[in-house]
């Protein structure tokens, strides 16, 4: 991490020294920090040590999966955040996620504070730490994306034209569980035809037409960790127009992988990207970022967006997925899993890219 980036948002390190407590309400942080994965937590941080409070339908499995970082257990029953009272009653400067944490929950804290005590938010320091994988995680998210990638190609074989968008996108997710996934890392995307070019379409009852563009947006989770990936394929024969405008978006997405290494910004990746589809003339028809981080959440830092001066680090694994959207006609995207390496990058998703005609 840069000086700058430290001024800007200190390490989580630096943090647990400067303050007397930190309070840990993001259950993806909690889990990345104690190992915890249950639906109901909150973390407190005193220096090396940490206390996991939980509610009683986690007593057993709380006290295994902490038991490798030896954080200590605290059963309560009724509110989490009430129950840190005596913990936090010699504390006078508490640190909070202030960027995720409920105004509820924030209102219980301050209702804990002592005389001379007072919150502090913490910004994103916990999902900075989180950005670069250890060599754990990245097997994690290599086994994520490989079941991703075989639901895929199980889940086409399934198709036929006439088959409705819901129907296709239950059968990649049985795939996924077939393969291992515990669920997919978000609601499946299948778009057909027109409805293509809409980035973030629900798939519907809407039957597959057996002539048209069809997209497809989907993501494992493997023991917690994320993978993500889009094809774009035709149904029967594709025309000129379709086949440029593929091969636009995925000289895009091979630019913006080529630009991926240590040091580079995030912001320098979203415009290798853009610039070619400027070239084409389809610079409009882009109208999301070029990508985004993943791990234990679909969507977490760095983002790989427009002026976004994040620098790439080795070990942080990110998506690369530019689109084109045309209302009326459909859309195109293609989507890999990157890992990135000590002089570029990794493709960690098997999926041939080149268009596909089913």
């Amino acid at each position: 991490m840069s000086a700058k980036q430290t001024v800007e948002t200190p390490s989580f390190e630096v943090l647990r020294e400067s303050h007397d407590a930190i309070v840990v309400t993001t259950l993806q942080n909690v889990r990345y920090l104690c190992g915890f994965t249950g639906s109901n937590a909150v973390l407190l941080i005193r220096g090396a040590e940490m206390t996991l409070f939980t509610d009683p339908r986690y007593t057993i499995q709380a006290a295994a999966e902490t038991a490798a970082c030896g954080a200590k257990v605290q059963i309560v029953r009724g509110d989490l955040i009430a129950a840190l009272d005596d913990a936090l009653a010699r504390c006078k400067s508490i640190g909070f996620e202030n960027r995720r944490i409920t105004y509820a929950a924030v209102a219980a804290l301050q209702k804990l504070l002592k005389l001379g005590a007072a919150l502090f938010g913490i910004e994103d320091a916990i999902e900075q730490k989180r950005m670069v994988k250890s060599a754990a995680e990245i097997a994690l998210i290599r086994e994520s994306v490989l079941i991703n990638s075989k639901a895929f190609e199980r889940g086409l074989k399934t198709f036929k034209p006439g088959m409705t968008e819901s129907r296709l996108a239950a059968e990649l997710e049985y795939q996924q569980r077939k393969l291992g996934a515990e669920k997919p890392s978000f609601d499946t995307i299948v778009a057909s035809a027109e409805r293509s070019a809409l980035p973030h379409a629900h798939p519907t009852d809407a039957k597959i037409p057996a002539n048209g563009l069809l997209l497809v947006d989907m993501g494992s989770f493997r023991r917690g960790y994320a993978s993500d990936m889009t094809r774009t394929v035709h149904i029967g024969r594709a025309s000129a127009k379709v086949r440029t405008l593929y091969n636009a978006v995925l000289e895009a997405q091979l630019a913006a992988i080529a630009a991926v290494k240590p040091g580079v910004t995030t912001g320098r990746v979203d415009r290798a990207a853009r610039a070619v589809l400027e070239k084409y003339g389809l610079e409009k028809a882009f109208v999301h970022s070029t990508g985004h981080g993943l791990g234990l959440e679909i969507h977490e830092p760095p983002r790989i967006g427009k002026r976004e001066k994040t620098r790439l680090r080795e070990g942080m694994a990110i998506t690369i997925e530019p689109g084109v959207y045309i209302e009326g006609m459909g859309g195109i995207r293609i989507e890999d899993t990157v890992l990135v390496t000590a002089k570029g990058c990794e493709i960690l998703t098997p999926t041939p890219k080149e268009l596909t005609v089913l």
